[in-house]
């Protein structure tokens, strides 16, 4: 909840103004674990330092074999190798669970999120511009792809 809040209050990785309270995330918590969605974590001599999800990309049934993911990381760890071992570690779960995309919708200016997309072989989709608003300025999404094996057999029902 704190790296999460974090990103709310000081940076443009989260499109919210308010943070979020214990039970709110709880919640979230709670519907990720019952649709059988990872939360990994990575923890540094016991505190966790960063997290890494994914969950549906939309809620049509057609997209049931694209998944979006979020991955966070304590400002103090960024650059250590920890957004790389949370993702490549959500990418290895995707793949065991059939996934055929994996989606990354990062703010534009988010630098060191994109290399890091990049370097895991993920491919610019496109960017909507003004899509959000925060700290007095319009900000842009950028659309990362990652294409994954998917299933062997798929089913439009």
């Amino acid at each position: 909840m704190d790296i999460y809040n974090e990103a709310i209050l000081n940076t443009t990785a989260v499109y919210d103004y308010e943070i979020y309270t214990y039970k709110n995330r709880l919640n979230w918590f709670r519907e990720k674990e019952g649709a059988g969605y990872p939360i990994m974590v990575y923890e540094d001599h016991g505190k966790v330092i960063g997290f890494a999800t994914y969950g549906p990309f939309r809620p049509r049934p057609a997209y049931q074999y694209t998944v979006e993911h979020s991955v966070y990381v304590t400002e103090k760890s960024g650059g250590k190798g920890v957004g790389s071992k949370l993702l490549e570690t959500i990418i290895e779960l995707a793949q065991l669970e059939k996934y055929k995309m994996m989606v990354g919708v990062i703010d534009a200016a988010n630098t060191g999120s994109i290399k890091l997309h990049e370097k895991l072989g993920f491919e610019y989709a496109g960017t909507i511009k003004n899509a959000g608003y925060k700290f007095g300025k319009w900000l842009d999404l950028a659309f990362y792809q990652l294409e994954l094996p998917g299933p062997k057999k798929v089913s439009d029902k």
